[in-house]
């Protein structure tokens, strides 16, 4: 009787070393060339494919810590609950209040998502609106377009400091000016978080641009976003527990 020469046991062990890996290192720690065996191995645990690189990465679901959008990033490899890219895409697009622009998407995932719209849209899976000269990636239901096309022209009817920016118009120096200065009144924790929020804006690269403007350093405005998105916030602290001066004890009266 032949015994069996492949154990997913030995892709666990590589997988929680490295918290995620390639096809190469998955069949090297089989002593395999063959990919049907690996995927075959993969199948006895519960696993995950990257949304980004293609889908080359692969880790374990008890390795992958998912935030509030169901998104989880290690060494700027991601992956996401819902799937590959065109399926992540399509849930964000659908369960959106609101819609999304092409740039919205690309900040949110972190990736180019363009094309992968346009095949979605294709496919009839999701569907799209002109507006203010761009696409508004909607739901295929009608009703719930209406509603989300509604939404968003109400938001986009309330005005905000770098919405501008964000739609790639041209800011007058003056708005800027008054964006520097609203800054420079806020403290170190709201400065980080209207950083995080403004970045939110833009597409990808967003937080290069915000800390071009204001003048801050670009993982401090990336940690302002990902709070954000996790919904990690204090609203009561500014400094991480224990800074600051300690506060004065007072003496009973003699």
């Amino acid at each position: 009787m032949r015994t069996e020469q492949y154990h997913a046991d030995r892709l666990v062990e590589l997988l929680r070393e490295r918290k995620i890996a390639m096809m190469p290192e998955l069949k090297a720690v089989l002593k395999t060339d063959v990919d049907v065996t690996v995927f075959r191995k993969l199948r006895e645990v519960p696993y995950r494919t990257s949304y980004s690189h293609g889908g080359s990465f692969y880790t374990l679901d008890e390795i992958a810590e998912f935030d509030a959008l169901g998104l989880w990033s290690h060494r700027e490899v991601h992956f996401s609950v819902h799937g590959n890219l065109l399926s992540t895409l399509e849930a964000f697009v659908k369960e959106s209040e609101a819609g999304h622009f092409v740039s919205e998407l690309e900040n949110l995932l972190q990736v180019g998502v363009k094309e992968s719209l346009l095949k979605l849209v294709r496919r009839e899976r999701i569907a799209r609106e002109k507006m203010l000269g761009l696409y508004l990636y909607c739901s295929r239901d009608p009703s719930v377009r209406k509603r989300q096309i509604l939404r968003r022209e109400i938001l986009e009817a309330q005005p905000t400091l770098t919405g501008g920016l964000a739609l790639g118009r041209i800011v007058p120096d003056e708005l800027k000016a008054a964006i520097v200065l609203f800054f420079s009144v806020l403290d170190e924790k709201q400065r980080r978080l209207y950083a995080g929020l403004e970045s939110l804006k833009f597409g990808h690269g967003g937080d290069e641009k915000i800390a071009e403007l204001l003048g801050l350093d670009v993982r401090t405005i990336a940690r302002g976003r990902r709070q954000l998105l996790q919904r990690d916030l204090e609203i009561e602290r500014v400094r991480k527990a224990g800074g600051g001066r300690k506060p004065l004890e007072k003496k009973p009266p003699k």
